[in-house]
């Protein structure tokens, strides 16, 4: 079923069972996949998979199954039956009426961890109500302070919520099971959710309030509100950002702008002057075009980045030097992240959808499930 050849992680061995969905689930999966685990990504009949396989289906094998039929949950149960971790991302009750909810889950395999991904999570008055990321990060509260007093609040569309507050949370409690099932021989039911995850990450900002940081209205706290760290338009339409928080920091960002020796810029907590000195800095960084403030700011201790498009991230000198993108099939794909011992993981390709279909079948037919799963 496999290769010797295949590059390894640090989550060989690692067996996945995926019931493909959309957003976060299929994340988890592949991020767990980009570091080594054996993912077999179950795949609907008709479903919207591109011929040429799903981008997030990188490093999985596809199997397209019909979940509706005795054969199609046969096989699923059979893959559980060695597998170390289940991912589904249905609305609640669904798995349950497909006759593979968690109990004859762990009817096959008392070790599983059966993680369940949703935007409301299994239980609450809106368990049953639709949802997008943005809906998620709402409620939970982390949507509130995005953006500016004057503006609506935006962020970055799936990332605080589905990757940030969900996926990455689901990978967390799906490692954690897995341990604890090893330990103890018990496996568990992973309830991930959105509005949960989105919630646990306010607290690094919460923790801020002590300090200052952070004001109950928006438009008043140091990131919504002050002119030292702040996104900035310029000459050319393009847009920089500065986090000169620490007064070390603040004081060279004055000094790179010749405004060392301004009295207006001497008290930086100040939020009555946040106003006046924001639109100031406006107006100073709106003179240059972005490309000019790199120049002078870039790699110094100011704390400044320019604001970049993926496929200009792709072309910066240090995202290069570290091998951030890579190009695969004519499309930009980000390399797997964290990194051990300094080297890149080599992601796996993208698969057909069903490329695994058949020699998934022919081992379950030969010798059961164990037969399927590779030997790390």
């Amino acid at each position: 079923m496999t290769s010797s050849s295949e590059p390894r992680g640090m989550l060989a061995g690692l067996r996945i069972v995926e019931i493909c969905a959309i957003g976060p689930g299929p994340f988890c999966a592949m991020h767990l996949a980009d570091l080594g685990a054996d993912v077999i990504a179950i795949e609907r009949p008709n479903s919207a998979a591109s011929p040429s396989g799903y981008v997030l289906n990188r490093g999985k094998r596809s199997v397209v199954v019909d979940l509706k039929t005795a054969q199609g949950r046969e096989l699923v149960l059979s893959l559980v039956e060695h597998a170390d971790a289940l991912i589904e991302g249905m609305r609640p009750g669904v798995m349950e009426r497909l006759g593979l909810g968690p109990e004859p889950c762990h009817q096959r395999n008392p070790r599983l961890v059966y993680g369940r991904m949703t935007g409301w999570g299994q239980t609450g008055p809106m368990v049953n109500a639709a949802g997008h990321d943005n809906n998620y990060i709402a409620l939970s509260g982390a949507l509130y302070y995005a953006g500016t007093a004057s503006e609506p609040p935006s962020s970055p569309f799936t990332m605080v919520g589905d990757v940030g507050g969900g996926a990455l949370y689901l990978a967390v409690g799906i490692l954690a099971g897995v341990l604890n099932a090893r330990a103890t021989g018990q496996g568990t039911v992973v309830d991930a959710a959105v509005v949960d995850g989105s919630a646990h990450m306010l607290q690094l900002l919460l923790s801020t309030r002590a300090k200052g940081y952070i004001d109950p209205e928006r438009g008043r706290s140091m990131h919504d509100g002050s002119h030292f760290y702040a996104t900035y338009r310029c000459a050319d339409g393009r847009f920089i950002t500065i986090g000169a928080i620490e007064p070390q920091f603040y004081a060279e960002l004055l000094s790179r702008l010749g405004l060392g020796d301004d009295p207006n810029y001497q008290s930086q907590w100040r939020r009555e002057d946040w106003p006046c000195r924001q639109r100031e800095m406006a107006a100073l960084f709106a003179t240059r075009t972005r490309d000019a403030w790199c120049a002078l700011l870039e790699g110094s201790d100011v704390c400044f980045a320019p604001v970049l498009s993926p496929d200009e991230a792709a072309r910066h000198p240090h995202i290069r030097a570290r091998h951030v993108y890579f190009e695969r099939d004519g499309r930009l794909e980000p390399a797997p992240a964290p990194r051990f011992d300094g080297r890149v993981a080599t992601p796996g390709c993208v698969p057909r959808q069903d490329q695994h279909g058949d020699a998934i079948r022919q081992a379950l037919h030969e010798g059961g499930a164990e037969r399927v799963w590779r030997v790390p």
